[in-house]
């Protein structure tokens, strides 16, 4: 099999005296299939369509000629075959078929600019070139061939997702089912929980037409969904999404338009927002249930990581507002960021639940993981030190810099007590890098000067939880369409996201002695000296950087990072 953007190129192989059927199974998908249909248009091409999530409709040719569709089923199942006639012989039987959200026409029409004249040689080519221009925007020199091999297959995993749903006329089928044009590529909504973390600002860094497009495509579904920007599973993080963005240089996209969406996400309750938004804005933080002996499984608010992330995505609208000369709107956001603190229960160091009366959750074990009580997928451990616009602050929620390291190195250390969690897999002590939530808190140690004790950590996350199993193919946990990808990408070559929302990254110990980032058409280096774990000096283009954090605009002068290490 082969692909272009928008069709599939099909080669199957027969025995010499086999005749030739083909399997057509498009009652599965990862989406329930509401309807779905085939048929034979001519001696050489069938088409039909899947209702899924979204209409799917395909156009697709074949080499051989189709003799019937037969269509089998029994009791639980049912799919379609496609027998060919004359079609013994050692010619391969090849399929090409267009796929289009608007229309079978539409699809046709994908086929025949993308594929329909090309050989199969030719198309997987055109793959193979168009995958290596967009890799080898990154070029690493250096480190084994075990560590090459896991960057850029992170790096390859990192953009799976979104979706590409509009035709090469740009018309796609918007969320009112209208067919429109508005002349950009449109996507399917990101993975906002968690790829905010990390991941867009990383395709941002490398495809930024195609970020913009994205950032178009929820803006359009936002306008036309009662006003609210898309979320996605928990959280509002298109706010992180478009602030980073913009104060990155991605200008190509209204800016007005999205902040007046993310903003009534922010101060309008409402179906479409955020979730106990009244309640998080009267009080500062969203009460959680007052019960006991909550199974792992159970879903309610996740109220101590709503808090918390709405702190954050309140931070992301107030630079956005900054931007836009909205003062007030900047003042009161930057205000509701500091609201993370809320929860904070200094008598046992977590992020802790309380109930509507403002008093404490009794029933509190940090080591019990939870999919929705208090915490979204994680526990306690899980839900510390996440306040990435505002770590000095919460440092000071402790008693001493050497009370956080306690609490740190208990995180790592603590063995996990044997709790069985879909989702929650990959432990160093309680800290699980299977899932999300936790994915910033070895960073912390930089904010108490122990950036080595972090730096422990990520090789060890690095070297052992991304090639497992028998045939080395498996994460520690779910990669959440890119997330856990794009987390090894960055901090393999000495940059990570910390807070997304701001247009600079925290500077780890690179894996490779030197890394070329084509940064938009002007390339910046990073290159690696020593080879200990603590970092001793941080240049660019020959200037000492204080602290650990590189701007996004330092890196758009094409300059040389230089991290010395001991």
């Amino acid at each position: 099999m082969t692909s272009t953007l928008r069709c599939a190129y099909h080669k199957y192989t027969f025995g010499k005296g086999d005749d030739k059927s083909l399997l057509v199974d498009i009652r599965r998908s990862n989406n329930d299939v509401r309807d779905w249909k085939i048929e034979k248009v001519d001696d050489n091409t069938f088409t039909g369509y899947q209702d899924g999530d979204g209409k799917i409709y395909f156009y697709a040719k074949t080499n051989y000629k189709i003799g019937q569709v037969e269509m089998v089923k029994d009791d639980k199942h049912e799919v379609a075959v496609l027998r060919f006639i004359d079609s013994k012989g050692v010619e391969p039987l090849e399929v090409k078929a267009g796929f289009s959200f608007v229309s079978i026409e539409n699809a046709q029409m994908n086929l025949k600019a993308e594929m329909l004249n090309k050989s199969f040689a030719q198309v997987a080519e055109e793959a193979d070139a168009a995958w290596e221009a967009l890799l080898s925007k990154i070029q690493v020199a250096g480190g084994t061939e075990r560590e090459k091999r896991l960057f850029y297959s992170t790096f390859f995993h990192a953009f799976k997702w979104p979706a590409l749903r509009s035709d090469v006329n740009h018309e796609y089928t918007d969320v009112r089912g209208e067919v429109v044009n508005n002349g950009f590529h449109y996507y399917t909504d990101p993975s906002f929980w968690d790829d905010y973390r990390n991941k867009l600002v990383l395709i941002g860094m490398i495809s930024p037409d195609v970020t913009t497009d994205i950032i178009r495509s929820i803006i359009d579904k936002g306008e036309k969904r009662d006003g609210y920007m898309p979320t996605f599973f928990h959280g509002d993080h298109a706010s992180t999404f478009i602030s980073g963005s913009w104060l990155r240089g991605l200008h190509d996209f209204d800016l007005e338009r999205a902040y007046k969406l993310i903003l009534k996400n922010a101060t309008v309750p409402g179906k479409g927002g955020r979730r106990y938004l009244d309640e998080y804005m009267e009080r500062g933080w969203i009460a959680e249930k007052d019960t006991v002996n909550v199974p792992t499984w159970d879903e309610y608010k996740g109220a101590v990581t709503k808090t918390q992330e709405y702190a954050y995505d309140d931070y992301a609208v107030a630079l956005v507002a900054k931007e836009l000369g909205d003062e007030a709107n900047y003042k009161l956001m930057m205000e509701r960021s500091n609201n993370y603190k809320t929860l904070f229960d200094p008598s046992t160091g977590f992020w802790r639940g309380k109930i509507d009366d403002g008093s404490w959750i009794q029933d509190f074990d940090p080591y019990y993981p939870y999919y929705q009580y208090m915490y979204r997928e994680a526990n306690a451990w899980n839900a510390l030190f996440f306040a990435p616009h505002d770590p000095e602050g919460m440092i000071k929620l402790y008693p001493s810099k050497e009370a956080v390291e306690a609490k740190l190195d208990s995180l790592f250390s603590e063995p996990w007590r044997g709790y069985e969690a879909h989702n929650l897999t990959g432990f160093i002590g309680n800290y699980c890098h299977g899932n999300q939530p936790g994915h910033s808190i070895p960073y912390t140690y930089y904010f108490i000067d122990k950036q080595e004790k972090a730096q422990c950590i990520l090789d060890s996350l690095m070297n052992h939880y991304y090639d497992m199993g028998a045939d080395k193919l498996a994460y520690a946990g779910m990669d959440d369409a890119g997330e856990m990808s794009s987390w090894y990408v960055l901090n393999a070559i000495g940059l990570y996201t910390y807070s997304p929302a701001d247009p600079e990254y925290i500077v780890t110990v690179p894996l490779f002695d030197k890394v070329t980032f084509n940064l938009n058409g002007r390339p910046f280096t990073i290159v690696k000296k020593g080879s200990g774990k603590k970092i001793i000096d941080i240049t660019y283009d020959g200037k000492k950087i204080d602290g650990y954090f590189i701007t996004h605009d330092q890196l758009r002068e094409g300059k040389e990072l230089v991290i010395t290490t001991e």
